[in-house]
């Protein structure tokens, strides 16, 4: 199963116009199109947003946990792997997890042009 090829503009405008709703929309959208994609059951869209909400500081985590992901699923789709992970953690401690989520879904945006 593939998942939706998103705008990147529109992600970034979308988030600053909600306040942050269409951004945590899309952070649970993202990690369940990777858990049906890697048919990874491990994976947990709604606690991983859950504690993201109410542990600020989960999302430097988040950020490295999916980067990995990500590459999977970068490789399972035959791409060269764009292991992002270290570059998402040191985003997050600045603050920039919109710069993050725009370079994830472009990453992903690959994937599901394959």
């Amino acid at each position: 199963m593939k998942g939706e090829n998103r705008s990147v503009v529109k992600l970034i405008v979308l988030s600053v116009i909600t306040c942050g709703i269409y951004y945590l929309y899309w952070q649970y959208k993202i990690a369940e199109e990777l858990k049906l994609y890697l048919g990874d059951e491990s994976i947990k869209p709604g606690l991983d947003l859950f504690l993201c909400i109410i542990c600020a500081p989960y999302i430097i985590y988040w950020y490295y946990k999916y980067g990995k992901l990500v590459a999977e699923a970068q490789r399972y789709a035959g791409l060269p792997a764009e292991d992002n992970s270290i570059l998402y953690v040191i985003l997050s401690i600045f603050g920039l997890v919109i710069v993050n989520a725009a370079i994830m879904q472009s990453s992903m945006n690959k994937v599901w042009e394959q």
